[in-house]
């Protein structure tokens, strides 16, 4: 149940009716258009205007392999200050960010008009970037302003979204504000609008034409879910990288110390939240709040006489993007199993499988290293745990490692818990506190 970013990606074959919404949207006269134009709903005035007055402003961003034509992604930008600013996604700019030995960014302007730019700052924990247009010498550009803080949106607001979904053409989506997204760690804009891949960086608007978002994700499972970086953060991105010099490239370093600070903050949120309490009859098992993490239940009665369950996962929604993969966040599981209908010995044949069954190889091999693992058991005030903690060091980002730790009881000769905890893009120390933490929360239920 996770967003999807909406990377930039080469023109394809697109349906029929996407490009009919896109050439209504933007006045593109499109062949049998006239023929469909009762299953088009044509743009409101205000987003007419909305569009119109923010034309100028709104640009795409390319990136290209370095020395040739060919674009490897493509998303969109907006000018945020006269003197050729722009403000997009990092995961719109990542590859020129982490491999420039490769890639070269381009920005297009809705007349056609492209050049280079340069990449200033970034800000990975809510994917964005500040770029700066190099023909920016003597010229100044046309800006679109942020909305002040102080002028809060009000539930179902009207919001215009624009960008250049799927590399067609400069489009506006019309939508709603429906306050913040819950549960998620950092804050984002809850979108009643679609959005599609290649919006990703572009401008979202109130009607006065003034920025309060940037488009940022959507969700695969529903329709007219998407979501919005508060313009608040590129503001403050604008202010601190307005006089910088060129980010100095590849930006690891950069992308390593944001996701230190993002762990830090995250063991501390984590740990301070503290765990649910009655999660099984017999056992303490650890399962976090829902402050900034989704729990969902499920269980399974066997119908053939083998092994009733039932399972608990807690996910955060929010995942950082590094560059070619996400971190940055943290799963909760655990299974119940109940095999008195298949006696000892077949029930402890099949809890052994499923702990063996269980994977810690997340991302390849050139961007991490192989699961290093301990076994022991622990003694929880007389309940014993089978555990197995395992690290993973990031090859790109050092200080960062994913800890996975398993947990099996081992008191029952027909009934037992497995669970599982996993921290993606945390420090050694707070890998080892998070282990710790997990398994001291198993004991006994109180009487």
């Amino acid at each position: 149940m996770n967003p999807l970013r909406l990377r930039g990606r080469s023109p394809g074959r697109l349906a029929r009716g996407l490009w009919l919404a896109a050439a209504v949207a933007l006045g593109v006269p499109a062949a049998g258009a006239a023929a469909d134009a009762e299953l088009v709903a044509p743009p409101s005035l205000s987003a007419r205007k909305v569009y119109e007055q923010a034309r100028s402003q709104l640009v795409q961003i390319r990136t290209v392999l370095k020395g040739r034509a060919s674009q490897t992604s493509v998303g969109s930008g907006f000018f945020v200050s006269a003197d050729g600013h722009i403000v997009t996604n990092f995961h719109v700019v990542s590859q020129a960010a982490l491999k420039p030995e490769r890639h070269d960014l381009v920005y297009v302007t809705a007349d056609g008009r492209e050049a280079p730019v340069t990449i200033l700052q970034i800000d990975v924990l809510h994917d964005l970037a500040l770029l700066k247009a190099a023909d920016a010498d003597g010229r100044r550009f046309d800006a679109l302003s942020f909305r002040p803080e102080a002028q809060t949106l009000a539930q179902g607001e009207r919001i215009y979204s624009l960008g250049n979904p799927l590399d067609v053409g400069f489009a506006v989506m019309e939508g709603n504000y429906n306050g913040l997204v819950k549960r998620s760690f950092y804050p984002q804009i809850f979108f009643g609008g679609a959005l599609s891949g290649g919006m990703s960086g572009g401008p979202a608007l109130d009607q006065e034409g003034r920025v309060i978002g940037v488009n940022v994700a959507r969700r695969v499972d529903g329709e007219q879910v998407s979501f919005l970086v508060p313009a608040a953060f590129a503001a403050a991105l604008l202010a601190r990288g307005r006089e910088s010099a060129p980010l100095p490239v590849p930006a690891y370093p950069s992308v390593t110390a944001q996701l230190m600070a993002h762990q830090t903050e995250l063991t501390e949120r984590f740990i301070r939240q503290g765990w649910k309490s009655a999660t099984h009859p017999r056992y303490r098992v650890p399962v976090p709040a829902d402050e900034f993490m989704r729990c969902w239940g499920s269980s399974e009665v066997s119908r053939t006489g083998g092994l009733d369950l039932e399972r608990s996962d807690c996910v955060m929604d929010t995942q950082i993007f590094a560059g070619e993969f996400n971190t940055g966040w943290i799963v909760v599981r655990h299974e119940s199993y109940d095999g008195s209908k298949l006696g000892a010995l077949r029930f402890a044949a099949r809890h052994s499988a499923s702990f063996r069954n269980e994977g810690f190889s997340r991302l390849r091999g050139e961007l991490q290293t192989q699961p290093q693992c301990h076994e022991d058991y622990v003694d929880r005030k007389g309940l014993v745990l089978r555990a197995v903690t395992c690290l993973r060091a990031y090859k790109k980002l050092p200080q960062l490692y994913d800890v996975s730790v398993l947990v099996a009881t081992l008191d029952q000769p027909e009934a037992g818990v497995q669970g599982r905890f996993d921290a993606q893009g945390v420090s050694f120390a707070n890998a080892q506190r998070l282990a710790r933490h997990y398994l001291e929360a198993y004991e006994w239920a109180p009487k």
